[in-house]
């Protein structure tokens, strides 16, 4: 751990007793966020993401490793901090709103501590901040599905936390208004300077929404990097694969006596006349603004490939093709 991190998770390892006995979910996973970035493990179901959001939330026991924010020991193995001591507000999947609560009670509910003015001064912030400033004597079933998820964020924003989690924050959503709300929400958490620790399964919403993604599978964080990072220069071939559209092909398919695979991306390959690489056009889609092809290589690996804005040629013709100027073929680790 550094002076600069903000969170420290340390070769955390989480897992669960069953019938052949104790089994370990998240194996050795570091990672770390300095202050007011924004997180993002990303991974399919069961890859361990939940389960070591869970840990950092205090709502898992830490087997190995341990977890450290604002230089403050959380857990470690035999030891926790309570969940309600560590200063980590959670926006949960479902947004979990209390139904007979109205907005200001649900925003509220974390300032009970507090005076009524100052508890009613900041539900108000709140509400300006994400925008509902009309709805705080609203219930939940009254509002929509974007609406609820602001007033979660209200409500998890509302004691000031040294750390915000977020659970799967648009899986309730319809596809346009998850990418909507992505980018309203990191708006939202660079405005206030939040440290934020989110998981998805969609690679759109990390990217949208984080600084640094981390890629996750069967318990253990490939590569946690930068989301270009992921994409150009992936450090595992897992990672390759799971990030972005492409296709593994051998090296020998592309230069002779090439060794190993490397991996496509869609648009490294474009259709040139004066190309030196060959293959049967097998079928064309128009992508907006450009036209994309799927082409068959001589070794029968298929490989898309950019054709151009113009009528792109039949399918069942043989091109040739070059690397766009702007790409190159990934070497796979």
């Amino acid at each position: 751990m550094t002076q600069d991190d903000w969170l420290a998770v340390e070769d955390l390892v989480v897992g669960y007793p069953g019938p052949q006995g104790w089994r370990a979910v998240v194996h050795g996973l570091s990672l770390r966020l300095q202050r007011g970035e924004i997180g993002a493990l990303l991974g399919e179901s069961g890859c361990g993401k939940t389960t070591t959001l869970r840990a950092v939330a205090g709502f898992e026991p830490v087997a190995g490793g341990r977890i450290v924010l604002a230089g403050d020991e959380l857990a470690a193995k035999g030891r926790a901090v309570p969940p309600e001591r560590r200063r980590i507000g959670m926006m949960f999947q479902d947004y979990a709103l209390f139904p007979h609560l109205d907005v200001a009670g649900n925003v509220g509910f974390g300032l009970r501590a507090s005076g009524a003015a100052e508890r009613d001064a900041r539900v108000r912030a709140m509400l300006e901040l994400v925008g509902l400033p009309e709805a705080a004597h609203a219930f939940p079933h009254e509002l929509s599905g974007g609406q609820q998820q602001r007033v979660a964020l209200a409500r998890a924003l509302a004691p000031r936390p040294s750390l915000l989690l977020l659970d799967e924050p648009f899986s309730s959503l319809d596809v346009q208004m998850r990418g909507r709300l992505a980018a309203e929400l990191r708006d939202l958490l660079k405005a206030t300077g939040t440290t934020s620790l989110l998981v998805t399964h969609d690679q759109s919403e990390a990217f949208a929404m984080a600084d640094r993604v981390g890629v996750m599978d069967m318990g253990r964080l490939l590569q946690w990097d930068r989301p270009e990072m992921l994409y150009r220069a992936p450090a595992d071939r897992a990672v390759a694969i799971f990030v972005g559209r492409g296709v593994v092909v051998p090296a020998s398919a592309l230069e002779p006596g090439g060794r190993g695979d490397v991996l496509l991306r869609p648009g490294d390959l474009r259709w040139d006349p004066r190309g030196d690489l060959r293959g049967v056009l097998s079928g064309v889609a128009f992508r907006g603004p450009h036209f994309e092809g799927r082409v068959t290589l001589p070794g029968g690996e298929r490989v898309d490939v950019d054709l151009g804005v113009a009528e792109p040629p039949a399918v069942g013709t043989t091109i040739t093709m070059a690397w766009t100027g702007h790409s190159s073929p990934i070497r796979l680790p």
